[in-house]
């Protein structure tokens, strides 16, 4: 366990950054691996890698106080860009329905509507949510299994019972979390108009 407050600051190369860098460099090279040759074993590598990356970053930035302002966009844009990835490889390859394909990066850009409503305010980000990351987590575990389902067998049918049990609950607390993530916007507008009215 660490202690102490882990400080952020403006560096860029860092050990967690780079894993970050690194981890986001795997998201064409698993489409690639999904729609092209189709070497599905492998496109599960790179999925698994890119998971022990999210994890290690996350991991090294606290033990080696190496949080970073760059750290805290690129973990979740990675994880988005994973998403996409995954989400649309597996509706090219007809293992997931494209209206699925389409519903999970609407979220994203509902979210994306809310910044400059954020900027104008003066606030950068809204803080992550503990439930935003479930959901991400849902759907991260969701579609390897989806990918594997994508055959006969035991394993596959098994795999994909799993895999469409973790994608409709991971949509559902992925929108679940915008919605929450756009309450905080109203919220913040509300304080801050409350505030200005009281010193008027």
């Amino acid at each position: 366990m660490v202690k102490g407050t882990v400080q952020t600051t403006n560096r860029v190369w860092t050990i967690p950054n780079l894993l970050s860098f690194a981890r986001m460099a795997g998201v064409p090279l698993f489409l690639w691996l999904v729609l092209g040759p189709e070497k599905d074993g492998w496109a599960l590598v790179v999925l698994a890698a890119s998971g022990v990356s999210d994890y290690l970053d996350g991991f090294f930035a606290r033990i080696l106080n190496q949080a970073t302002k760059v750290g805290q966009l690129l973990d979740p844009v990675a994880d988005r860009l994973y998403i996409l990835a995954v989400v649309f490889g597996l509706a090219m390859r007809d293992i997931i329905p494209w209206w699925l394909a389409i519903v999970l990066p609407l979220r994203d850009v509902f979210l994306f509507a809310l910044v400059p409503f954020l900027r104008v305010r003066g606030y950068s980000a809204l803080p992550v949510h503990f439930l935003g990351k479930a959901a991400t987590a849902a759907l991260l575990y969701a579609f390897p299994l989806l990918l594997l389902g994508d055959g006969t067998g035991i394993v596959p049918t098994l795999a994909d019972v799993f895999g469409w049990a973790f994608a409709i609950w991971g949509t559902g607390l992925y929108w679940w979390a915008g919605f929450l993530y756009a309450w905080q916007v109203y919220r913040l507008f509300s304080e801050r108009s409350r505030v200005r009215q009281d010193m008027e």
